[in-house]
């Protein structure tokens, strides 16, 4: 049961459920245009590093990759902050337009050739991604708690689409301004933040607590320090991070293994579709076989592509290994999200919003930014080794945790 609100306030409700459901069909749509930022981001991105440093300095070739998810890290709590005051609504258009500045800039930097006017531009663009990543908490806030974890999916149903745009908009983009390589894909995002602020006009969902209710609850601390948050919060955190990581090395690694630059794009475009693709579906798993098991899953598959990826360095091995990336992110992710999202009321939601995402986008730019040097300095294969230890250590936390379910919040 959830915690009552404060006496005289008025009450948080969720949608009618055709409401939350258009709702979650119009963030998808705004995470089908906006989300291509992740997309490009971290498959132009490398690329670019490489190409502006010198030989020598090819180590930091993924630094701005890293920059950008920095940038969501940082901009988690603010970003949660701002729609607490102003809305979900108001709060996204800001986060769209911010992001479409960004991609102007970062296409000018690429222009100029500053890899370090660049990676302050692609944290820009991170910022941008820091809103579009509450998308899924927005459509969860809005729905009843039977349709919360397909909300959360179809959400990200979305991201099938920008695993086909985001790819081709690098491709595309590649030549689309002859004297400056790779900054052609940028001023598409910048095209594609715009018409995702005119989506979100349309946006209803729920306005923030009243202001009575915004300091009731339970304490920051004692939610985030229950064993269920922990846990959700660790699957999530090695979900995403061992994705990241992998994923931020693959282009750089194809390219060591002497496959084209178009290659190592499509690779990245099947990769993303199979981390949303999934979405059609996980959410109704997620509600027939649970979360837990669902989490299992996710990191199970993300071992297998590790083990795919030793196996062999051809073109196949790539794309096989980065589909099960791409499905165990999606499985492990949702199945974590929607833990989170049974462990607080609606007056604190945005506090461990905010919290969760900070954590996790930190330890995902840390995982970013080690990928390139574990690449140069130990090869291929190392990165892919370092999955199965921390995979280990969340499967044995889930154990744990399975073994004594009566630890939860008190409402959950």
């Amino acid at each position: 049961m959830l915690s009552q609100p404060v006496p005289g306030a008025d009450p948080i409700v969720s949608l009618p459920l055709a409401e939350a459901k258009s709702a979650a069909r119009l963030l998808a749509a705004c995470n089908a245009l906006g989300g291509t930022v992740g997309t490009i981001a971290i498959g132009t991105g490398g690329l670019v590093g490489a190409a502006l440093l010198d030989p020598a300095d090819r180590s930091f070739a993924t630094v701005p990759v890293s920059t950008f998810i920095i940038g969501s890290a940082f901009a988690s709590i603010p970003a949660a902050l701002l729609m607490r005051r102003v809305g979900r609504r108001a709060g996204f258009m800001f986060g769209a337009l911010f992001g479409a500045c960004g991609g102007v800039f970062a296409t000018f930097t690429v222009a100029i050739g500053s890899f370090g006017l660049f990676c302050l531009a692609m944290a820009s663009l991170g910022v941008a991604n820091a809103f579009n990543q509450q998308y899924r908490f927005a459509a969860a806030d809005a729905s009843e708690a039977a349709f919360k974890p397909k909300a959360i999916s179809w959400v990200l149903v979305g991201g099938i689409v920008n695993a086909i745009l985001g790819p081709q908009a690098s491709i595309l983009g590649h030549d689309l301004l002859p004297d400056a390589l790779y900054a052609g894909p940028f001023l598409i995002q910048a095209g594609l933040f715009v018409l995702t602020a005119l989506l979100l006009t349309r946006l209803s969902v729920p306005p923030p607590p009243p202001i009575a209710l915004r300091a009731a609850g339970r304490p920051l601390r004692e939610i985030v320090t229950l064993r269920r948050f922990v846990v959700a919060l660790s699957a999530a955190v090695a979900s995403y991070a061992l994705m990241s990581f992998v994923m931020t090395a693959s282009p750089l690694a194809m390219l060591d293994h002497h496959h084209g630059h178009a290659d190592a794009q499509h690779a990245i475009q099947w990769h993303v579709i199979a981390m949303y693709g999934p979405s059609f579906f996980s959410g109704a798993l997620v509600a027939r076989f649970g979360k837990t098991p669902m989490v299992a899953a996710g990191l199970l598959l993300i071992a297998l592509a590790a083990v795919t990826a030793l196996s062999g360095t051809s073109l196949a091995h790539f794309f096989l290994a980065l589909i099960l990336l791409g499905v165990g992110w999606n499985f492990g992710f949702v199945g974590a999200t929607a833990m989170v999202t049974e462990l607080y009321a609606p007056e604190e939601a945005f506090r461990v919003q905010a919290f969760n995402d900070a954590v996790l986008f930190g330890c995902v730019a840390a995982a970013s930014f080690s990928a390139g040097g574990v690449l140069a300095v130990s090869g291929w294969d190392l990165v892919n080794w370092i999955v199965f230890p921390v995979v280990a250590l969340c499967l044995g936390l889930l154990a744990l945790d399975a073994r004594n379910p009566a630890v939860r919040a008190p409402h959950a």
